[in-house]
């Protein structure tokens, strides 16, 4: 493949998008649809933390429903991807050659954060996946290299994706509103951070983001930890140029949880004309 395939970042928001997908399960399956056809899917989730990177090498994925006290129907649900043995190993590779104590890792499979979005980016399983783990207690900018050390991998056809939620405070969930939509209830110090957000990704300026925790507006309150945000610097670094996005809206959903996505690249105008692009 001559150019990159765009990085993407989306939101997973709560286990319930599987089976409630408001605007978000519509806007991640047009992205399936618009982008060239991957050759399989790196994913990093934020609900599988390791102190160093593990890639997953099973050969065919297992879903792990890793969350309790939802209704039964989510705990029926699969997603059965192949998996990538000699992808895992690639990564594991890439990451080992800039000095990180990188493993593969057959223990665990696709959480929630990855087979949740993935069963609207493709649904009918038939790329294959790899997850990679998360390092929450490491900062944003260890995270947006990780995605420097594993660009190549976009020029081969591999779709790189950060899962995560782009405002996740759980105590300020309000259950009554599963789908806010765009414009929708959504939290005025939310909407707040998002333009903070946008405003600098439109400057360029990677400092003032990757020291968001600092110098955001109400940053800790949308992120009481941040490790469901650091996977969108993952995508950043990933990208050929960050500073070509494009911004997806869909919203926010139980009031406190922004449903952003963000696509990242040279070839992220591929999704440009999206209804949910601002």
């Amino acid at each position: 493949m001559s150019t990159a395939l765009p990085s993407l970042f989306v939101s997973h928001g709560s286990p319930m998008l599987a089976v409630e997908p408001g605007r978000t399960g519509p806007l991640l399956r047009s992205i399936g649809e618009r982008l060239p056809r991957p050759t399989a899917i790196l994913i990093v989730s934020p609900h599988w933390e390791t102190h160093t990177p593990r890639v997953g090498n099973l050969a065919k994925q297992r879903v792990i429903h890793d969350f309790g006290g939802f209704p039964r129907e989510l705990y029926e649900l699969d997603y059965p991807a192949a998996g990538s043995p000699e992808l895992a190993e690639r990564v594991a590779g890439l990451l080992r050659d800039a000095g990180l104590a990188a493993q593969t890792d057959d223990g665990w499979g696709l959480d929630h954060g990855s087979w949740v979005p993935l069963r609207y980016l493709y649904p009918q399983a038939d790329v294959p996946v790899v997850q990679l783990s998360l390092q929450p207690h490491q900062p944003p900018a260890y995270h947006y290299r990780i995605g420097q050390l594993l660009a190549p991998l976009a020029r081969e056809g591999i779709l790189l994706v950060g899962s995560g939620s782009f405002t996740h405070n759980l105590r300020e969930l309000r259950r009554g509103n599963p789908d806010g939509g765009v414009g929708s209830d959504n939290a005025p110090h939310t909407m707040e951070f998002l333009q903070w957000f946008l405003t600098h990704m439109q400057q360029g300026n990677l400092e003032a983001l990757l020291d968001y925790r600092h110098t955001a507006p109400h940053a800790v309150r949308t992120h009481p930890t941040d490790e469901h945000l650091l996977t969108l610097f993952f995508a950043m670094g990933a990208a050929d140029d960050w500073t070509q996005s494009v911004h997806l809206d869909s919203g926010s959903t139980y009031h406190s949880l922004r449903m952003d996505a963000f696509a990242f690249g040279s070839q992220s105008s591929l999704l440009a004309d999206l209804p949910a692009a601002a």
